[in-house]
């Protein structure tokens, strides 16, 4: 680390410091690698404690953490200071041993880096020294703002004890122990304490010697040797994690490419992964964006071992069977939990460069040296290729029992979304359809007898036949189990043969499967399908079909230019303005799947203003902002910052600490549009105006689902909520958030204080989970979630926030928070369904579902109050 005694503003400039949305006088986010870390080591010494380190000044600065740390503000987690340590012990994991100083099992628990929040004349040093240091920490478990806070010594007592405690913000939680009894492994390489200590998964065991030199423990192999022993060490996945990137996708051709120019992989059958490596983690997502980590534990351990500071990976994952990688396999292997195979095949980020305009075979070459430093890992492999010779590739590929082979421009840049720079050539003929149905089946134990499948064309469900074939016992149980919960009366197709409407059973059209199939009948049917498992990584509505387009078409790189942007309508181009507020970057696309450019959200947002802002308007807010597109890093702002436009007006708030900050606000169509420009893609509001700040004008209950509770679920939910709350005497009002719940919300005359209302709901929030304890839960433990939906009543306390109604989401498609009516709410099928299309077409019908809330006129009585214990 550099030395700390030049002046402030000099080690800001040298440092590359840049501003954030954090208070004025708060250090921002560092740019650059050279990030200081912090990290915790689960020690389990004489007695098991947490040791909790910030590098500072060339070292790691250690509390010992007796509890370990808690998401709650109100708990003051005592941290004795101990000695300095060096920078090299911040990698160990591993053992120290008995009779030596601190002899125990050591479990890197959580890393990541930190940022001081000083005052322009203090710096850490002077923090520290006066015994309150205020930071905020990036960690994979610990994020969000602490603090540390010395404690008046008493007479004679030598040693410094400090306090530990979490700032209020949107990390803090009521059930602060969730922190730590939710998180019993460690975050670098999975093992719980008892498999630390006896050394599972090394080759040999990791040993500290604390009475032996820096240099002895990295000769005997007590951490890696990175050759900057007592330096400023970035280790492993120390850097920025990047963020999901849609992945590239082949398109479907008759013939393979031919020429030197094309590189030829297997195409594997398998789930389509995005690895993202950095900030001392690792995070697997789907091809739409899911987060499917947990599924594929030993894919993220082993890529946590790369040597890189991050990386973003596109790769298959695979289970292996005698006859190759099977689809089929991989489901088996998800139920069971057994292991399977990561084919990485491009590297599209590494140590926070961009590499997607590098050329493919450069990026694969980056690729194949970085995966050189797993050594001989099984489990995660580099996709090999041949360059040219693709008819024999093909024909070897299909002679190995594969599904086929993925050509690709060996020059070519890596772009989201399907390509001609990609293309795939199948060996048999295999594609995802639609179940819409099935036919029942006269034999015994059988749940039926074909599946109904179909492909969307638009918003029609277009029938291509019955798939009677390929399903094990097992399968079939299963797959009547989801059935039994999607039964519809109606047909989903747009339409069906006479034949097939006598007495088959019809289903939502929300379940994707994997088909193979000899070829499509002269009507469009499969011929002989054969079902081969369930796609849970895509979403329904994308599932079109899929034909083969000839090979001979206008190559990718002749029209780069052109397709890289998308299409817009006439209207848009060259006008740059909204409201008189000049939007810079119009074109740029915010939404990939809507198409959505920065122009049409402010003109969305203008648009919206007469029905967003009797809500919105004059509340405090929170903006998420994502300058880059949704899809780029965002960052969540409540403070006013310098240089905003005037249109985004601000009011200075006495904070809980009693400290004064300046916070923003929206009073017109114009500060939403301004917003904007400044890169806001979502709104979160307070639950009181400027005017009468101490007093809530409105209750929000957000249901929010384990991810195995459907939306029916959520949805009757919602509606045991509303005439919980009618009972009591309080009308409500539902919206979808965009995600995946429902918002309760109770409009309020400002009557009652915040301390009133907060308890209000927690003590209705309580009452209905202690009645209904399998459905219901009212803290938020995930652990405790598992099957049940969260009543979330943190929402009604002074400074929370809540999506504000119309407001967008970050998110993938860009959906849109969304008012409804209740009987609206019965026929939806996700909370994130409606998009700006859908909002403009119901502002332009006159769709107003809470046009009558103005004449709701209610409040907090302490009849109301005193309702619920």
């Amino acid at each position: 680390m550099a030395a700390r005694n030049q002046p402030l503003s000099e080690y800001n400039r040298r440092r590359d410091f840049t501003r954030t949305s954090e208070p004025k006088g708060a250090v921002a986010r560092r740019s650059g690698d050279n990030r200081m870390r912090f990290l915790v080591q689960k020690h389990a010494a004489t007695r098991l404690h947490y040791d909790f380190r910030l590098e500072w000044e060339g070292v790691l600065k250690s509390w010992a953490v007796t509890r370990g740390p808690s998401l709650n503000p109100e708990d003051k987690r005592l941290a004795v200071r101990t000695e300095d340590h060096p920078l090299a012990y911040g990698d160990f994991e591993g053992t120290i041993p008995k009779g030596e100083y601190g002899g125990g099992t050591v479990m890197l628990w959580d890393t990541g880096w930190w940022e001081p929040w000083w005052e322009p004349e203090d710096d850490p040093s002077k923090a520290l020294k006066k015994g309150k240091l205020s930071f905020k920490l990036h960690g994979s478990r610990m994020k969000g703002g602490w603090a540390l806070v010395r404690m008046r010594p008493r007479e004679g007592e030598k040693r410094e004890n400090w306090l530990l405690v979490k700032e209020t913000d949107e990390i803090a939680s009521e059930d602060g122990e969730s922190l730590i009894n939710e998180n019993i492994t460690s975050i670098v390489t999975g093992r719980t304490m008892e498999e630390i200590a006896n050394g599972k998964g090394e080759k040999q065991a990791r040993v500290w010697h604390s009475n032996e030199s820096i240099a002895a423990n990295l000769k005997a192999g007590a951490i890696a040797d990175t050759g900057n022993a007592g330096k400023s060490v970035t280790r492993k996945a120390s850097g920025k994690l990047p963020a999901f990137k849609a992945p590239q996708l082949a398109t479907l051709v008759t013939k393979v490419p031919a020429g030197d120019a094309w590189l030829n992989e297997a195409k594997f059958d398998g789930y389509r992964l995005v690895c993202a490596v950095g900030a001392g983690t690792v995070r697997c997502y789907t091809r739409n964006g899911l987060d499917w980590t947990e599924k594929f534990p030993a894919i993220a351990a082993a890529l946590a071992e790369l040597d890189c500071r991050s990386a973003l990976i596109d790769g298959e994952v695979v289970a292996l069977s005698e006859g190759g990688s099977t689809f089929s396999a991989l489901q088996k292997a998800l139920r069971t939990g057994a292991s399977t195979r990561l084919y990485a095949f491009d590297l599209v980020e590494l140590d926070g460069k961009d590499l997607s305009r590098k050329p493919l075979v450069e990026r694969k070459e980056r690729l194949e040296a970085l995966l050189q430093s797993l050594g001989t890992n099984s489990t995660i492999q580099f996709s090999e290729h041949v360059r040219g010779n693709g008819e024999h590739v093909l024909s070897a590929i299909c002679k190995a029992g594969q599904e086929g082979i993925i050509a690709k421009e060996a020059d070519a840049p890596y772009r989201s979304g399907r390509s001609r720079s990609w293309l795939k050539v199948k060996c048999t003929k295999r594609q995802e359809f639609v179940i819409g149905g099935y036919t029942p089946s006269s034999k015994k134990g059988r749940a039926f007898a074909s599946l109904l499948v179909g492909t969307f064309e638009g918003r029609k469900l277009i029938y291509r036949g019955g798939v009677g074939t390929g399903f094990s016992g097992k399968t079939m149980k299963e797959l009547a189990a989801a059935f039994a919960k999607r039964r519809r009366d109606t047909s989903p197709f747009d339409s069906v043969p006479r034949e097939r409407m006598r007495n088959s059973v019809w289903l939502e059209p929300d379940l994707v499967a994997e088909v193979d199939f000899a070829e499509f009948t002269a009507d469009g049917h499969v011929r002989h399908g054969s079902f081969e498992g369930l796609r849970e990584d895509k979403e329904a509505r994308a599932v079109k079909l899929e034909t083969a387009k000839p090979s001979e078409a206008e190559p990718e790189t002749a029209k780069s230019k052109t397709s890289a942007k998308p299409r817009k309508t006439p209207a848009v181009q060259g006008d740059g303005d909204v409201l008189g507020i000049r939007i810079s970057h119009p074109d740029r696309v915010l939404f990939e799947g809507q198409g959505i450019t920065k122009i049409d959200l402010a003109r969305y947002y203008a648009v919206v203003a007469e029905r967003m802002l009797p809500f919105a308007a004059d509340h405090p807010v929170s903006l998420v902002r994502c300058p880059q597109g949704g899809d780029r890093h965002c960052f969540f702002q409540k403070h006013a910052s310098d240089g905003f436009p005037e249109a985004i007006r601000e009011v200075p708030i006495t904070e809980s600490s009693g400290d004064t900050e300046n916070y923003m606000y929206i009073h017109d169509a114009k500060g939403l549009v301004a917003a904007v420009q400044m890169g806001t893609l979502e709104f979160h509001i307070w639950g009181s105006g400027i005017d009468r700040l101490e007093k809530p004008d409105r209750l929000v209950f957000d249901l929010d689902p384990d991810p195995s509770v459907d939306f029916e679920t959520v949805k009757a939910a919602a509606v045991k909520l509303r005439d919980e709350l009618a009972e009591i005497g309080l009308k409500t009002v539902p919206m979808v958030t965009g995600g995946k719940g429902v918002h309760v919300i109770v409009p309020l005359r400002p009557h009652a204080e915040w301390e009133e209302a907060k308890g209000f709901a927690k003590a209705l929030a309580r009452s209905i989970a202690e009645r209904d304890p399998d459905n219901f839960v009212a803290t938020m433990s995930k652990a405790k979630r598992k099957g049940r939906i969260f009543i979330d009543w943190l929402r009604n306390d002074r400074g929370a926030t809540a999506i504000a109604p119309y407001s967008t989401r970050a998110r993938s498609g860009g959906p849109v928070a969304t008012p409804v009516g209740w009987d609206e709410l019965q026929g939806l099928e996700a909370a994130n369904g409606f998009h700006i299309p859908d909002i403009v077409e119901r502002i332009e019908s006159g769709t107003d579902p809470w046009r009558e809330i103005g004449k709701i006129s209610q409040s907090l009585t302490k009849k109301i109050l005193n309702s619920v214990e």
